[in-house]
């Protein structure tokens, strides 16, 4: 390295060396420079963060006590909403007890049931959505009663999708002969009632 070093003239030594302290003046930027300055500047953001975020978190426990009541008040409106929910351990007891609520109250209004499809129950948050596919005829009062009915029963009941369909003959059209007689019945609705069970 001497000999090369001795080789070299005045002029080609000067450049090396030149070269040689650029190199350095980079290597110190990039390696040591650079990432104290950019470490200083996320000190200086975390420094500039962190009473905001004591701030906040100040509020939150200032708020705590409203909380616990809010919880508190949420757990005593659930505990009274319990009696509503349908009984049973699985979710085909619980669609029986739907069943028998949603059929009792089709008798007590006069409307026929025709068929009845128990639904696949769905998870709805803690509890499970437990629904139910009717076909019902009845006349229109009776009707409108019927689902008046379910949606003030003492059970959570909620109708999901309701179709109707009218069996009134049209004025002037005739009957055809040998045709029964048309049926007390003249409206025909599909429901979908469903409530709601603890899984």
């Amino acid at each position: 390295m001497r000999e090369f070093w001795r080789k070299l003239s005045r002029r080609e030594r000067a450049l090396v060396i030149l070269t040689v302290a650029i190199l350095g003046v980079f290597v110190v930027k990039y390696a040591l420079i650079t990432p104290f300055v950019e470490r200083r500047a996320w000190v200086k953001g975390q420094l500039e963060s962190q009473p905001q975020l004591l701030a906040k978190n100040l509020r939150y426990l200032g708020q705590k006590e409203a909380m616990a009541l809010g919880l508190e008040s949420a757990r005593t409106q659930i505990q009274s909403q319990e009696p509503k929910l349908l009984s049973g351990d699985t979710p085909s007891v619980s669609a029986s007890d739907l069943q028998e609520t949603v059929q009792a109250l089709a008798a007590r209004e006069g409307t026929q049931v025709i068929t009845t499809r128990v639904l696949n129950p769905e998870a709805a948050g803690s509890f499970s959505k437990i629904g139910l596919q009717l076909e019902i005829g009845g006349q229109i009062q009776q009707v409108v009663n019927l689902i008046k009915g379910i949606e003030s029963s003492p059970k959570l009941l909620m109708i999901d999708e309701i179709n109707v369909r009218s069996l009134f003959r049209p004025i002037g059209f005739p009957q055809p002969p040998g045709a029964p007689q048309a049926p007390a019945q003249n409206l025909r609705i599909s429901l979908m009632v469903s409530g709601y069970a603890r899984p």
